[in-house]
């Protein structure tokens, strides 16, 4: 297991061998599900919250069988990481595949606007060759319908509603069941990766996957679950060596979401600092790893983003930047009460001290990411973490939602010390130009079969 903080959180989390922790958190969520399925105002998460409660509360009573049961083969990390995956199924793709099947058989009320908008983007990009709407064709709409008429994603994610428009409407095209699959595949691929070092990463599989932001998010909207689930991968490759290999996955992360840009740019510090064998920062010549993290981490996003500036530049300028800014023709519901939209609401000049005040944020935290630059995966994910929490609150329009990143991020990050020797040592002991699966040799049979797949880059 994670070995755990010190001080009151620490000897909580190590309480009962962790499974205190882990009753209070199927508990709390089970409450939380039960309240947001009777009061809350969005009925999708009503339908989320009265399937989740039961999948929580079944958790709950195994915790306490494990509980019974301590010393016992039935009660060590094995069973909990397991439980954790199976409380996932319940709580978040039982909920989703129920809610996708009920829309397929004609409910309007089963799917966030953010689906729809998804599965826009794929109608468009089919039909028009841009997955975004043009200022005046947003202006055609009608007034009740030209904020579904704006698209604030990178290009990639119209790929998630290709299904619906080639297919149709069916339970299976649903864009959340594809954002499920893709979260499946990339959190196994990093556990799988991580499993020589952290044979059961209990609290990041959570943190990952049954904690009711992203359990919520993945059952009814779903379109930053993927987006986290690549990031991670992404930590977990860079972790392992495989800088290549973190590139695609990051890349990949961001050509679907902004907020994919800081772990990317937080990655290319790490890749630098691997090719200078862990050395500080500024470089002068780009060694190996980021010879080749940068190529498909830079790569991938401008390569989604060429078809619509070749269609209609404006059209993608007004839905990834004028709109989230506030300069649409209508306002963004990301309204949420942190600081930078009260502060862009309720004083003079809001807006503009908001951006300045998250401007000035983010010249900060990249003068100490270049000052003092993370020295291995681990630390990637904390300046990623808290990085993102800052903007959060900072932001003029956000979302409680979007917290699920950096809290994912920072509670993922110890699962990434690995006890082998860091990334940078990894790269460091590589040959200069050896593929890149010699960086680090993996001692256990899953690992090495991960480790084939996922071979070199170079």
């Amino acid at each position: 297991m994670t070995k755990p903080a010190g001080g009151l959180l620490g000897r909580a989390d190590r309480a009962a061998g962790g499974l205190a922790a882990d009753l209070a958190l199927y508990l709390i969520s089970a409450v939380f599900a039960l309240v947001t399925g009777l009061t809350s105002t969005l009925l999708p998460h009503r339908g989320w919250g009265l399937i989740a409660a039961w999948g929580y509360l079944a958790a709950a009573l195994l915790v306490i069988v494990q509980l019974v049961l301590r010393g016992r083969p039935l009660s060590g990390d094995r069973i909990r990481t397991w439980l954790a995956w199976s409380t996932w199924t319940a709580v978040a793709l039982v909920p989703l595949v129920v809610e996708a099947a009920q829309r397929a058989g004609g409910r309007t009320d089963r799917a966030q606007e953010e689906v729809l908008v998804v599965e826009a983007m794929g109608k468009s990009l089919l039909e028009h060759g841009t997955p975004y709407l043009s200022r005046g064709g947003i202006a055609a709409l009608p007034l009740d319908e030209r904020l579904l008429g704006y698209r604030p994603y990178q290009p990639g994610m119209a790929v998630f509603g290709l299904p619906r428009a080639l297919a149709g409407d069916h339970w299976c095209t649903d864009a959340r069941i594809w954002f499920a699959i893709t979260a499946v595949v990339a959190l196994g691929s990093a556990v799988a990766l991580l499993r020589p070092f952290h044979p059961f990463p209990v609290r990041a599989v959570q943190a990952a996957t049954v904690l009711p932001v992203t359990a919520l998010t993945l059952a009814t909207g779903g379109d930053d679950i993927p987006v986290l689930a690549l990031c991670l991968l992404a930590l977990a490759l860079a972790a392992t060596g495989r800088f290549g290999w973190s590139g695609v996955a990051v890349g990949g992360a961001a050509a679907l979401k902004l907020f994919a840009f800081p772990v990317v740019a937080v990655l290319a510090v790490l890749a630098l600092v691997a090719g200078r064998g862990g050395g500080s920062l500024p470089v002068t010549a780009v060694g190996g790893p980021a010879r080749r993290f940068l190529p498909f981490a830079a790569g991938l996003p401008v390569l989604a983003l060429m078809p619509p500036l070749l269609v209609d530049s404006d059209s993608l300028i007004e839905n990834v930047l004028r709109f989230p800014l506030g300069h649409g023709l209508v306002t963004s519901p990301a309204q949420s009460p942190f600081p930078g939209h009260l502060v862009a609401q309720h004083l003079p000049g809001g807006r503009v001290l908001a951006a300045a005040l998250l401007a000035g944020t983010a010249l900060v935290i990249a003068w100490r990411l270049l000052r003092r630059p993370p020295r291995d995966a681990r630390h990637a994910a904390l300046f990623c973490g808290w990085g993102l929490f800052a903007a959060i609150l900072l932001m003029p329009t956000t979302r409680f939602g979007y917290l699920l990143y950096p809290v994912a991020f920072l509670v993922w990050a110890p699962a990434l010390r690995t006890s082998a020797r860091s990334a940078p040592e990894a790269s460091q002991r590589s040959a200069p130009g050896a593929p890149e699966h010699r960086a680090l040799r993996s001692s256990s049979g899953s690992a090495q079969q991960t480790h084939r797949f996922f071979g070199p880059i170079s």
